[in-house]
């Protein structure tokens, strides 16, 4: 057994099929395929259940799974631990963010962060829910996450959780005429408005949501799972967005009107990582963290 094997078995594993982690880990299908009777020779087990086209894993695979990331985060923290001997001239970090979050308060981190260290790289991976940013720490996809949950949300397992802010929620018009006087802008006084809405699941969506039932004859008029999407459609004239207020400062620069939304929501912002020791890069990030949220406090 060798972390190659382990590698492309985990790869097979999250992709679904061998020929679409080939094509994830750029190699020859061939290559996946041998790799995989190897490491079930060696370990005198089927690891998957061969059914046309489809893999599906077996009691063995299933156990292999867990030890087999273990396995290649400790090759990748001894690696990262090798490389910052001389301090962090080198190495990724993956973080793991829901979009919102990832234009405030990450981007001031990540700011922060690469001041400090400008060699190291940094991967920001897309992930739209708490579950899925979790899901991306358990698989080793990324090593730190950031999310918003409402206070009231189920709390996520096996992962150390900082506190990083608390925030409300706004709304973003085209421009003054757009919106009703007053800040903040009661629900009710948005009635016939069309709104740009997150999707299904989301802080964003429920507030819109409950905005929706108070306000009379207003109507969701774009639903974006593209978030990215949510500023050029406000400034098109489309429609209000409902956003979390950390997207106030992008939205004003960009010329666009931002009043806050008088609701009681709110959403509690965390960075996530797994217990245990991290890389160095993950270290100092979370070290810059717990500084900036001690200041802020």
């Amino acid at each position: 057994m060798d972390a190659r094997q382990l590698r492309y078995f985990l790869a097979v594993v999250d992709a679904g099929s061998v020929h679409r982690a080939a094509e994830q880990l750029y190699v020859a299908q061939p290559s996946v395929s041998q790799a995989l009777r190897a490491l079930e020779r060696d370990l005198g087990s089927l690891l998957f259940h061969r059914t046309g086209r489809r893999l599906v894993l077996t009691a063995a695979g299933h156990a292999l799974v867990g030890p087999a990331r273990e396995v290649l985060r400790g090759l990748e923290l001894a690696r990262a631990t090798v490389e910052a001997v001389d301090g962090l001239v080198g190495g990724e970090l993956a973080i793991a963010s829901m979009p919102s979050q990832a234009v405030s308060p990450l981007t001031g981190l990540v700011a922060a962060f690469a001041a400090a260290h400008p060699l190291v790289l940094i991967s920001v991976r897309a992930a739209s829910t708490p579950i899925a940013v979790q899901a991306m720490l358990t698989t080793g996809n990324a090593e730190l996450g950031v999310v918003a949950a409402a206070p009231s949300a189920p709390a996520l397992h096996d992962l150390e959780v900082l506190h990083l802010e608390t925030q409300r929620f706004a709304l973003l018009a085209r421009d003054e005429s757009m919106l009703p006087p007053g800040d903040p802008v009661q629900p009710a006084d948005l009635a016939g408005a069309a709104l740009i809405v997150g999707q299904q699941g989301t802080g964003m969506r429920s507030v819109a949501e409950a905005v929706r039932r108070q306000a009379l004859g207003s109507r969701f008029a774009v639903e974006v799972e593209h978030r990215e999407a949510v500023l050029p459609l406000v400034l098109a004239g489309v429609g209000t967005a409902v956003v979390s207020d950390s997207w106030r400062a992008l939205a004003e620069s960009a010329g666009a009107t931002v009043r806050a939304l008088d609701c009681p929501d709110l959403l509690h912002v965390s960075l996530l990582y797994r217990p245990g020791r991290l890389s160095p890069a993950a270290a100092a990030f979370l070290h810059l963290a717990q500084d900036t949220t001690e200041t802020l406090l």
